[in-house]
């Protein structure tokens, strides 16, 4: 129930991938916007995400069941809107842009 996780978008991105970003964001079925950040909420689930050195930081509650089929949801829209495929970095997903 609890998730904690980091995506492979460095925060050296340029502005145009965060702008892609947002838009994926703003897609996800929870949504609640993004007035102190990034964030999705409904029953039983209240997930944040962040940008930080390790990435992008997306954690908090939401059901595994619906954890399983959101977080593929999303690895799936971000590779398709960036152009290069989204995942964990200690599953081996590199990160694209430095600084």
């Amino acid at each position: 129930m609890e998730h904690d996780i980091n995506l492979n978008i460095h925060y050296s991105a340029p502005d145009d991938i965060w702008e892609k970003i947002g838009e994926v964001y703003a897609s996800m079925p929870y949504w609640s916007g993004n007035e102190n950040g990034p964030h999705w909420v409904g029953n039983d689930i209240d997930i944040w995400a962040s940008v930080e050195p390790s990435g992008i930081q997306i954690a908090g509650t939401m059901p595994d069941d619906i954890w399983k089929e959101w977080y593929s949801s999303l690895k799936i829209k971000l590779t398709d809107k960036l152009g290069y495929e989204i995942g964990e970095p200690e599953d081996g997903y590199e990160f694209k842009y430095f600084e």
